[in-house]
């Protein structure tokens, strides 16, 4: 798969990202925030399930091998989806995912200077800082009221 490719791919989960907090915030409305959160990871899980069924190459058998912290993946993500649906109805779409993003982008420059979890990013350099910086002045103009 071309890099174009794997880019547009990513483009279209930004997409979908930029959906769920407020899909997830008008479910909240009729079950609960907490509620909410549960339902959609159970929703998620069960057709992951499907997909892992139907296409998985790897094996659960192997979980056991798995260190500690490998597993905190699915924590932070219900506590991201749960935060998304407390805030976004306060703040509003626009404004929680440009302070999602800074705070995104701003994460995984560091983590790929510092080749965090194995993983060989770019080091820090001048335009990564630049673009960082920009990228945190425009989350603040459109939280802005």
């Amino acid at each position: 798969m071309s890099n174009l490719t794997l880019f547009l791919l990513m483009m279209g989960g930004g997409a979908v990202l930029a959906l769920q907090p407020s899909i997830n915030a008008r479910l909240a409305q009729k079950v609960g925030i907490i509620e909410s959160s549960f339902i959609s990871f159970t929703v998620g899980a069960l057709a992951l399930a499907v997909a892992v069924a139907l296409w998985g190459r790897g094996s659960l058998r192997a979980l056991p091998d798995a260190s500690w912290w490998e597993l905190t993946g699915g924590l932070l993500g219900a506590a991201f989806v749960t935060l998304t649906i407390l805030v976004v109805p306060r703040i509003g779409t626009a404004a929680a995912m440009a302070a999602i993003i800074a705070a995104q982008l701003t994460t995984g420059l560091i983590m790929d200077h510092l080749g965090l979890f194995g993983f060989h990013g770019a080091p820090l350099d001048s335009k990564r800082i630049a673009g960082t910086l920009l990228l945190m002045a425009g989350a603040a103009l459109v939280f802005r009221r």
